[in-house]
């Protein structure tokens, strides 16, 4: 393994990072285990001054900090300007409603006095991707933080220039050493130091191979472990839904960020009726989408990440097609440098077909039909995996009825899936468990203490 920056817009390295030892990855360790002594008893207060300072520090360098973004892993900048801004607001939302999420509890019971407090853990570890290489990070450091507990960041090997950015906003804000830390490590020394007796958690964002690699590791010491996983997010259309914003609701879904990310419609379930009418809107709007430089502020499809994920992602496509799907616009390489992928429309798409059964991480939709509301649900949950979903119909009752019966963690009615500081973030299945964000989030790494007085 090997940490590098290497642009997906031209596929030149630009820099490479040596990987941290063991040795240092335990003084680390041991640096991150006596800021916690300190940290742990630091109020609420200071904790929450230091946090509103992170989000002024986004903010004034959003700009740099949007086109570290873009070298490294190839999102159009004014995307990554976008997630820059989110990192602010999520430091915003704890910033605001930490303190009332982490009171004690008091709970009347056959105590003179019985209550539950919030108590952090220790050193949480963090093991980051390369999507959203801001967002990631802080959707799990700021709750983790703000609860009391101290950070180890492992990002992911093609976004090291982000890891050292984000780990130089800290100390920017002020933040007290060893708080947070951002180490180069490989998987090995990953997983010595879960196994080491001090890591109280883990935090994992990535695919459900990583997933299960991580938490067999975080089990086997009794580790904490929360993941957020892969996805295949069905986008179900029936016959009464407002056609025309649900094709344009469902390309922004699809193509953010070309295509690579966890949460996103992967799969359209489109009523038969309604199927020819929603693919030429579908087909028009993503041939109306500027694939180029992502540092182009007019681009709206860049690169893929690197150039495994591309061989991938045109591997599912060859296979789906081989299989039986329609590839009816789009696909292929374009001629051009850089890992570029032609945003790609694919119908008669199956269970059993590649485009079905597998996350497709990259810039393509599939397109699946159904008759009935039951077998809409049915091919939803057909999957592996249990992110989220958006169902799109004029009649809200049956929607939140419907909503009842879908496998995932979060169902939006009528709009686009996506993560929000304010509501809990996570999935089932094979897309993990625990949760992210809002109160929930901030519960996830903290000993929820019964104290009882007779």
């Amino acid at each position: 393994m090997r940490y590098r920056t290497l642009n997906p817009a031209t596929g030149r390295i630009d820099k490479t990072f040596p990987l941290h030892t063991w040795k240092e990855a335990r003084a680390a360790l041991e640096k991150g285990r006596r800021a916690f002594f300190s940290w742990r008893n630091t109020s609420i207060a200071e904790r929450r001054r230091l946090i509103t300072s992170l989000a002024a520090c986004l903010r004034k360098g959003q700009g740099s900090y949007g086109e570290l973004i873009t070298r490294e892993m190839g999102k159009p900048v004014v995307q990554a300007e976008t997630e820059v801004e989110k990192c602010a607001r999520g430091c915003d939302y704890y910033a605001e409603h930490a303190e009332e999420a982490l009171q004690d509890q008091n709970i009347p019971s056959d105590a003179r006095k019985s209550y539950v407090r919030y108590d952090p853990l220790g050193v949480i570890f963090g093991i980051m991707p390369w999507n959203f290489p801001f967002w990631q990070v802080f959707r799990f450091a700021i709750p983790a933080l703000m609860a009391g507990n101290v950070v180890i960041l492992k990002h992911a090997p093609n976004v090291p220039g982000c890891a050292l950015g984000v780990a130089q906003i800290f100390r920017e804000a002020g933040f007290p050493k060893g708080v947070f830390q951002s180490l180069f490590l490989s998987n090995k020394n990953a997983a010595r130091l879960i196994e080491s007796g001090f890591v109280q958690g883990v935090s994992l964002t990535g695919s459900d191979r990583a997933g299960s690699e991580v938490a067999a590791v975080a089990g086997k010491s009794l580790v904490k472990t929360v993941l957020e996983l892969g996805g295949s997010d069905p986008f179900i259309v029936f016959e009464d839904a407002d056609i025309a914003k649900a094709a344009s609701v469902g390309i922004r879904s699809r193509m953010l960020n070309a295509g690579q990310s966890c949460i996103a419609a992967k799969r359209f379930l489109v009523a038969r009726k309604i199927l020819p009418e929603f693919q030429r809107m579908l087909v028009k709007g993503v041939g109306e989408l500027r694939i180029g430089d992502p540092m182009d502020r007019t681009t709206d499809i860049g690169p893929l990440a690197r150039e495994d994920l591309l061989k991938n992602l045109v591997r599912q496509v060859n296979r789906s097609v081989a299989d039986g799907a329609r590839l009816v616009f789009g696909g292929g390489r374009p001629a051009r440098r850089g890992f570029y992928y032609n945003p790609a429309v694919l119908t008669g798409v199956r269970p059993g077909i590649a485009a079905f059964e597998q996350e497709v991480f990259g810039p393509v939709v599939s397109l699946i039909s159904f008759r009935k509301e039951d077998e809409a649900i049915a091919l939803a949950n057909q999957t592996a995996f249990g992110l989220g979903a958006s169902l799109w119909t004029a009649n809200l009752a049956r929607a939140e009825a419907l909503a009842r019966k879908i496998e995932a963690g979060s169902v939006f009615i009528n709009g686009m899936v996506k993560s929000d500081p304010r509501l809990p973030f996570g999935g089932i299945k094979r897309s993990g468990f625990g949760r992210e964000l809002s109160t929930q989030g901030l519960h996830e790494f903290v000993n929820i203490k019964t104290v009882w007085i007779g």
